[in-house]
């Protein structure tokens, strides 16, 4: 199987390191023209994944009609862009496996949705968990989420894909393998914001495990499976992805606990924060179907400008005493 990764940021870039392993050609399609020639000249991203040397198997290109010639394709744009560029494409019934995490913010609709609205004859299969690009890259060991509703076809990318140091676990359950990944971005800019904030470790675990507990509530009512949303996919990447600044998500909301505008930060990044694309669809969401999320709304609040720090902080403190359960 001829893979073809479409986005040539970070992400996308260690996707095709890990599908060009063993001296598999993949081709990556880029938008931007110096990380195509880069990595055809000098195997390398210096863009978005520097000091990262690639196989010399991934060959760049900026056409998207060369992805063609490829038997699956492996979906790496940003979430909001992902509709659009899948219309570019000659998209047929090639497998498509979707890596981004999010919700598109117009419609609402799960990524898998929106692709099964733009590739109506593709099989789909996603992949999540907690990742990041360039440990991936370097080769470090990583375990993920490959969820497909086609049992055989699970297998069969599983077999393609996995290697000893990138372990792929299936399941059947898409949504929840998308709600998991969609729903922490949100939850690590609460994190970052605690951090920048200075609250403590306390303050911070305290947010991920109630954090969770909305991620659950949120997965449930759209049909995940509760094991999922605990799995790699759901806790495992809201655990990483709430610890380090390596995620853009967190050090978003660092920066908003330090004191600096969310439209200032957002301005200045050349990588996408999904979190703060997918927080007011979410808190959205949740309103309209009475899923009570406080955490996420605050960040929707946050990010629209409609509070500051300290307002949403006193809000979540001062709520109301209640038995801990989801």
């Amino acid at each position: 199987m001829k893979l073809g990764v479409i986005g040539g940021g970070a992400w996308g870039t260690a996707l095709a390191q890990v599908a060009a392993a063993g001296g598999r050609e993949t081709l990556l399609w880029a938008l931007e023209a110096e990380v195509v020639a880069a990595i055809n000249e000098r195997h390398e991203n210096s863009l978005f994944l520097a000091g990262v040397p690639l196989d010399p198997h991934i060959r760049a290109t900026s056409d998207l009609g060369e992805l063609d010639a490829c038997d699956a394709w492996l979906v790496v744009t940003p979430a909001q862009h992902m509709r659009s560029v899948l219309a570019r494409g000659p998209l047929g019934d090639r497998p498509l496996i979707l890596c981004s995490k999010g919700i598109e913010e117009k419609s609402g609709a799960l990524l898998h949705e929106v692709a099964r609205e733009a590739a109506p004859n593709s099989p789909i299969a996603v992949l999540s968990g907690p990742t990041f690009a360039h440990e991936v890259a370097s080769g470090l060991p990583t375990a993920v989420t490959l969820a497909a509703s086609d049992s055989a076809l699970g297998e069969q990318l599983r077999e393609r894909i996995a290697r000893p140091q990138f372990r792929i676990y299936v399941t059947d359950d898409i949504a929840g393998a998308e709600i998991g990944g969609a729903v922490k971005n949100v939850l690590a800019i609460a994190c970052g914001i605690v951090e920048g904030k200075g609250l403590g470790q306390n303050a911070r675990a305290a947010l991920i495990g109630r954090g969770f507990a909305e991620m659950t509530r949120f997965g449930l009512a759209f049909g995940a499976r509760r094991e999922t949303l605990a799995g790699l996919s759901g806790l495992g990447d809201l655990v990483l992805t709430c610890s380090s600044t390596s995620s853009r998500n967190f050090s978003l909301g660092k920066g908003i606990g330090e004191g600096r505008a969310p439209a200032e930060l957002l301005s200045d990044r050349r990588t996408v924060a999904e979190g703060a694309f997918t927080a007011p669809v979410l808190a959205r969401i949740a309103r309209e179907r009475g899923i009570d999320m406080p955490i996420v709304q605050a960040v929707d609040a946050l990010l629209t400008g409609g509070a500051s720090v300290d307002t949403v902080l006193n809000e979540i403190l001062s709520r109301p005493p209640k038995a801990e359960a989801l």
